[in-house]
Order: C-alpha cells, then sequence, then structure tokens
C-alpha cells in the first residue's frame, strides 16, 4: 500500500477567498473513495481543486506567508493527468456549442457543431480545428473498446447538442477514458441514465476498482474517484467515504462506519424533519394563494384538454425519434414520461415549450389551439413552468442575481430584462425563502454549485403558479435533502388543483403519488410507445 494523494492542514481557496477551512486526506492504493455532501456544503469545490479547475486549488492552512511553506501539504501522483465527468462539464460543453453555433451562415440553415466522434478524438489529438479534416483517430474510433463499454457506437456522429442528458454523460465518459489520465473522477455519472446504461456503468466501476484493489501494479485502467450528492446506489467496491458539509468535512474513514453515522444521524433527526416538512407543506400552500391571488391567475378559462398530439413525427435525417404518436393531457391528470436514453423524452418535450421546430410540421394544440396558427411562443410560454438540461445550459450564460432568475419566471427569459414589480420581487424573496435561500438573493446563479442551481430553476419555474409544469429530470444534482424538499413542492403544488405536471425521470423513487398516468417511449418498436394507467 502507498499514497496516491496525500493532503494534510490545508484549505481550498479561490479568488473569493476560503470555500473549506480544512481538509486533511489521505488517498491510498488499497482504497476506493466515495465524495459526497450537502450542495454547496464543499464537494463541488473539493473536486475542482483535485483537478486543479475554476480557479480552485489547496493551499497551506497556516498564518504565516504562504511563498515559506513548499507543496509537502499537498502531493498528488495524478498532477496534470486528471479527467472529470460531472453534469458541470457537459453542461460547460454544451454551452460552447452554443456560442460557437453557425447555423445562421450554414447552408441549410444546420450547423451541427462537434459530432460524439470529433469531441472525443480530441481527448487523444486535442483540439480540432472546426472544418479542419478530422485525424485518423477519428475513424478508428469505432473499434475502441471504450466506445463499446460506454454504448456511444451508434451517436458518434450525431452533434453533442442534439444529445440526451445521458448520452452526452456517456460520451464524456468514453472521452475520458480514451484520453488515458490516470485519475478519472465521475460526479454524479448515473444522473440521467436508464436501468441499461446504470448497470453498466455500475459493472464497469466495479470491475476496474476491485482489480485496482487487489493489484497495486500498473494498471491499464484509470485510478477512479467517485462523487455524488445522495448516498444511493453506492458501488460495491467502495471502500473509504469523506463527506462535506457547511464547508467542512463532516466524516471521513471506512464505508461501514458512514453508513452507521448516516442511520444514526438519520434517527436523531427523524421527528425534526418531520415537523419541517409539515410546516414547508404550510407555506408553500400560504404563498401559492397568495401568489395566485395577487397575480389574479384564472385557471378556469383553460380547456379541459391542455396538449393534444395528432400523428406527430420527428426524425433527424434517417433517424425516426417519434413515430405517430397520439397523445393529450387533461387538466388535473399529472403524468409520467419514461423510456431509455435517446428514447424522444425531450424532443417530444420540446415540441410543447417550441424549443423544437418540427412542431409546425406536426399537428400540436396546446390549449384548444394547434401551434403554427398565429400564436406567438409567448403566447405559450405564458402558461408554462419549465425545468430542463436546456434551460439549464442557458441559463449558465448570463450572469443574474438569484432574485432576478426567480423573478424571470413570470416573464419567461433567460435573464431578466424588465424593472420587476414589487409584487414580483416579493414573491420571488418568499419561494427563495421556502427554497433555503433566504437573505442570498444578491447571490449570481453561476457562483452556486449544480445541485443549488438546479433548486434555484424548479422554484423559478414554480413562482407563477403555471397552468403546466415540465419536468426534464428535475432532480438532478439535489443532495437527498433538497431532492426530498423538491419532490415535497411537487407534491404540494399537485394538490393545489391549479397546475398539471408533466414530469420526466429515470428514478423510480422520485415517481409523485399524483402520477397516475404514464407515457412510456419504446424505440426502435412499433408503435414507439404506450400509456399506461398506474
Amino acid at each position: 500500500m502507498h499514497s496516491l494523494i496525500k493532503i494534510d492542514n490545508c484549505r481550498v481557496e479561490s479568488k473569493r477567498g476560503i470555500v473549506i477551512k480544512n481538509v486533511s486526506w489521505e488517498m491510498n492504493t488499497s482504497e476506493a473513495w466515495l465524495i459526497t455532501g450537502s450542495n454547496g456544503g464543499g464537494t463541488a469545490d473539493f473536486l475542482n481543486a483535485l483537478s486543479d479547475s475554476s480557479g480552485m486549488r489547496f493551499a497551506p492552512n497556516v498564518t504565516a506567508p504562504a511563498e515559506q511553506y513548499t507543496d509537502s501539504f499537498y502531493s498528488t501522483v495524478f498532477q496534470g493527468s486528471v479527467e472529470v465527468v460531472s453534469l458541470e462539464k457537459a453542461a460547460r460543453i454544451i454551452q460552447e456549442e452554443r456560442e460557437n453555433d453557425e447555423s445562421e451562415y450554414t447552408e441549410g440553415g444546420v450547423d451541427i457543431g462537434r459530432t460524439g466522434r470529433v469531441f472525443i478524438a480530441e481527448g487523444i489529438v486535442g483540439k480540432v480545428k472546426k472544418g479542419s479534416t478530422l485525424p485518423e483517430v477519428a475513424f478508428q474510433l469505432d473499434a475502441y473498446p471504450e466506445i463499446k463499454l460506454c454504448g456511444v457506437q451508434n451517436i458518434l456522429d450525431r452533434g453533442l447538442k442534439y444529445m440526451s442528458t445521458g448520452e452526452i454523460g456517456r460520451t464524456l465518459l468514453a472521452r475520458a477514458l480514451v484520453s488515458k489520465k490516470r485519475l478519472l473522477i465521475l460526479s454524479d455519472p448515473f444522473a440521467g441514465l436508464d436501468a441499461e446504461s446504470r448497470s453498466i456503468l455500475l459493472e464497469f466501476f466495479n470491475t476496474i476498482a476491485e482489480k485496482q484493489l487487489n493489484d497495486e501494479n500498473d494498471s491499464p485502467f484509470p485510478r477512479i474517484i467517485l462523487a455524488m450528492e445522495r448516498y444511493v446506489e453506492i458501488p460495491r467496491a467502495i471502500t473509504n467515504v469523506i463527506e462535506f458539509s457547511e464547508g467542512a468535512v463532516s466524516f471521513c474513514g471506512k464505508r461501514a462506519e458512514f453508513e452507521q453515522f448516516l442511520e444514526q444521524r438519520k434517527n436523531a433527526l427523524a421527528d425534526q424533519k418531520e415537523q419541517e416538512r409539515l410546516e414547508f407543506a404550510e407555506s408553500v400552500k400560504k404563498v401559492s394563494a397568495e401568489i395566485d391571488h395577487v397575480m389574479g391567475v384564472e385557471k378556469d378559462s383553460l380547456p379541459e384538454t391542455l396538449i393534444e398530439m395528432n400523428d406527430v413525427n420527428v426524425s433527424w435525417g434517417d433517424h425516426a425519434v417519434l413515430r405517430h404518436v397520439n397523445w393529450s393531457l387533461r387538466r388535473g391528470e399529472h403524468w409520467l414520461i419514461q423510456g431509455p436514453n435517446g428514447s424522444g423524452k425531450t424532443t417530444l418535450l420540446e415540441l410543447i415549450t417550441g424549443d423544437n421546430g418540427q412542431v409546425f410540421s406536426n399537428d400540436v394544440r396546446l390549449f384548444g389551439k394547434r401551434r403554427g396558427s398565429g400564436e406567438t411562443i409567448w403566447d405559450i410560454k405564458h402558461r408554462l413552468g419549465i425545468v430542463s438540461y436546456r434551460l439549464h445550459v442557458e441559463y449558465r450564460m448570463v450572469g443574474s442575481s438569484l432574485l432576478d432568475v426567480i423573478v424571470s419566471g413570470f416573464h419567461d427569459s433567460i435573464g431578466l430584462y424588465k424593472t420587476p414589480s414589487d409584487i414580483e420581487i416579493d414573491a420571488a424573496k418568499k419561494w427563495l425563502s421556502l427554497g433555503g435561500f433566504a437573505g442570498r438573493e444578491n447571490e449570481t446563479f453561476h457562483t452556486l454549485s449544480y445541485g443549488e442551481q438546479r433548486a434555484i430553476l424548479i422554484l423559478r419555474a414554480a413562482v407563477k403558479c403555471p397552468s403546466i409544469l415540465i419536468l426534464d429530470e428535475p432532480c438532478h444534482g439535489l443532495d437527498e435533502d433538497f431532492r426530498q424538499k423538491i419532490l415535497d413542492l411537487l407534491e404540494i403544488i399537485a394538490e393545489s388543483g391549479t397546475t398539471t405536471l408533466l414530469h420526466v425521470t429515470h428514478e423510480m423513487s422520485e415517481v409523485l403519488k399524483c402520477e397516475h398516468h404514464l407515457l412510456e417511449l419504446l424505440p426502435a418498436q412499433n408503435p414507439m410507445y404506450r400509456i399506461v394507467e398506474m
């Protein structure tokens, strides 16, 4: 056994100051580590310092001048050879693709951007200039075992911005593996994955980790550190856990000891949690009723059928995403949408939200009117609340305060471009308080952890008590406390009778009690979907 990473009496700091005051930690060859903790508690900062990204670094935790000290406080055998796979990184990549989109200058009006093939090849040969000849290795990727292991062989030539959350996660993993980096940090790698993909990734992690735990000699595989917001579905190979909370280490030790620690904490806080849940429910109901009254929400004027799709077909080239879909959403019928990665769930939602241009070549009716019959996108969106990966990526490109993000939910805009009314400001502050962000309204969105950002976007979607609340994997990146609070919030909103939910999730534990209707998408089958009453 020997040390791979050693941190002794360090702090984690960035340009904005100290974010974790004191860390002492060592990773040895005989250990497989899980890093976990609450949203905003320090986990993301610790991972960024390990990977030397986002301006985070380890520094001596001393009061004397830093130049008197050496790197003996922090040593790693992985210097310059670390790759990160995370929701955060996936969002940054899609953001880059959006910023570099040249569709308006491209023949046919579509710039697909970097494909999975180009992106993965860049992990081997470095940046490939747009429009240049692809390196030979790009055409050899189909034969790489890492490509087949990650299940991306069929999407190599698809643009990154057209991939589902699960598909881009697998593409990131494939790139990390072929890059031959020595340390691989997997942050919430199971988020957005269907059951089959999750099973493959779990087995992949266990196989590599167990081989390295039993063999200290050089391995052809990278060392892996796993990071997860929630302690669920933990690979059997994990031996040790470090947990962060409120900017400090709250646990560091063996896995079995951590599980005992969790159980004791759960029992100790059970009564408190239940009381908090009841108080939260009452607060949400009160705030929702106030906003309904003050904003003059008129749900009774809506037709009984909110959404109707008649023989809907969507394709990308020769690839059929949706075929002959006939489906409708009625008021008060809360629907669950499921299907494997790439089955068209996000595409279906984008037909509703107006983010997919093929809606105009199909018979899609919203609130009794066919799309393309003269209504504007704002006529549609003012009745919708939306939480999606696309929205998350777009909001990362705007330097808005948390207050402005919530208020923008009233105006269906990315960013706030109008002076908010006193009523809107008051409502936004109440929702921020409900979400646990009281007093933080002037913080900027991009400084939050990924999970905190997702929680803010859920509050933004709920702020105007919309007729339809569209939720595309809403709990991505949320820790256990935030996740439960959001699920409670959604149940309460559903009970109000003013909002109908349309919910996409792979996590069966996130299926709400109010969801009695299932639309399951079945790619490569005929028909490509089925409707189930639950």
